[in-house]
Parts: structure tokens; sequence; C-alpha cells
């Protein structure tokens, strides 16, 4: 099988690239860590370039898996947790249903109704989303804020309930503790735009992990591999 076009022309075999950007993305390291892997394997590969890789391949790895991603329910769990980009706090809202899928996930600055109902409108059009029998909430008025706006211009049905219960959302803030775990290592983003397309490979990894692509199933390390080079049209 030829080099796929978005892998051509580069110094390192495209097996090599994916596979820095799959361990960055998957687990809890730095680039200095991946770094020192590649010299145990005879590869020299700086740090820099391999944040150049993630930053280039890991919003193509999320585009390319949407098309395969299995069909979620119509129970969503919506919470936010914190990202630090440049010194500062920023807001990285997150939803699954209720056994734990990701829906869908989205960084933003503010943490007030027009971010909520653009979040919203996000995990509406996503390709494996149904739309909400009932949206399970924390205190946060935002979201009722967000809710109400997208049920008058007519984008959710006024039968969707929108459920303010905390403790209700542990399946989606246990759920936080794996991105969060992945991200510790990283010492804080550098900037909003290299966090957003980070964080685009971290969730990709997270939902081949649980065994959301078609043909995939969950904690299936060999086959998600497999899926992600015939995605990204590598032969094995």
């Amino acid at each position: 099988m030829s080099t796929p076009a978005s892998l051509k022309w580069r110094h390192f075999l495209p097996q090599i690239i994916l596979l820095n950007v799959r361990w960055y993305c998957r687990y809890a390291l730095s680039y200095r860590d991946l770094e020192e892997m590649m010299q145990e394997r005879g590869v020299e590969v700086d740090h820099s370039t391999l944040n150049r890789w993630v930053l280039k391949y890991a919003p193509e790895l999320d585009k390319r898996i949407r098309p395969h991603l299995k069909p979620t329910n119509d129970s969503w769990r919506t919470d936010e947790t914190y990202l630090k980009i440049k010194g500062e706090w920023k807001y990285l809202t997150r939803a699954v249903d209720s056994e734990g899928n990701t829906l869908d996930f989205m960084l933003s600055a503010k943490r007030d109704g027009k971010a909520a109902a653009r979040f919203f409108r996000k995990v509406l059009k996503a390709q494996h989303t149904r739309t909400p029998r009932v949206i399970t909430v924390d205190k946060n008025a935002a979201y009722s804020v967000a809710i109400e706006a997208l049920k008058e211009d007519e984008t959710l049905a006024e039968t969707t309930e929108l459920r303010q219960v905390k403790y209700s959302n542990n399946v989606v803030e246990q759920d936080h503790r794996n991105i969060k775990r992945i991200t510790r290592p990283m010492m804080g983003f550098k900037s909003f735009n290299s966090a957003r397309r980070t964080l685009r490979g971290i969730e990709a990894m997270s939902m081949i992990r649980k065994g959301q692509v078609k043909g995939v199933k969950p904690g299936d390390s060999v086959s998600g591999v497999k899926f992600i080079e015939a995605i990204f049209g590598i032969a094995t």
C-alpha cells in the first residue's frame, strides 16, 4: 500500500509518526519522555518534532474516527473540567451518555450560557449522537440558560428534560480523570490552539480505548492500533 498523502514527504516512516501521536494522546507522557523512548529504539527525534506531529495529526485522528463511531444513547451527562493554558485556567466541557461513551467535548475561555449553547449545538451535530431524552448537569446556571435558548429556536425538543442533580453526574466526572491524567505531564499548554488540537487526539484515543469504534472492543489495544493504521492507509 502506498504512503498516504497526509504522511508523505516526511523524514520518518508513517508508522513512527503515528506511534508517537498515539502514545502521547493515550498515555501520561511528556514529549521528552517520548524522545527518550525513541532513542532506546534507535530513533533520533527531537521533542519539538514530536510536538509538531501531535499538533498536525491529533486533529486528523479525531476527524477520521468520527464516521466509525457507534451510536450513543439518549441520556446525556454534561460537566466541565479545568485546564491551564498560558498560566490561566480554561474550561473543557465534556458530555458522555449514561454508559460512559463520549458524546463530544469543547474547550472554551468562558463558562456562560453562550458557551454552553455552543457546546450543545456541537454535540447535536455529531454523527454518532442521538437527540437527548434527558440532559443531566450540575447546578451551573449556564446550562439552564443554554437549554432554554435551544428550545426557543427549536434546536432542542421541548420534551427534553434538564436534570440538575450534581451527584447524578458521577459518570462524566469519573471520565474527566482519564483526560486529567494524560494532560498532567504536559505541565500546561502554551496556547489555546495547541491545547484544542492536542485534546482532539486525547479524546479520540479515549473513544477508541472505550470501544466506541466499530470493530474495536473496549481495552483492545491491538485492534485499536490496526484500526488507526487502516484509517490512515498504512499497511500492517
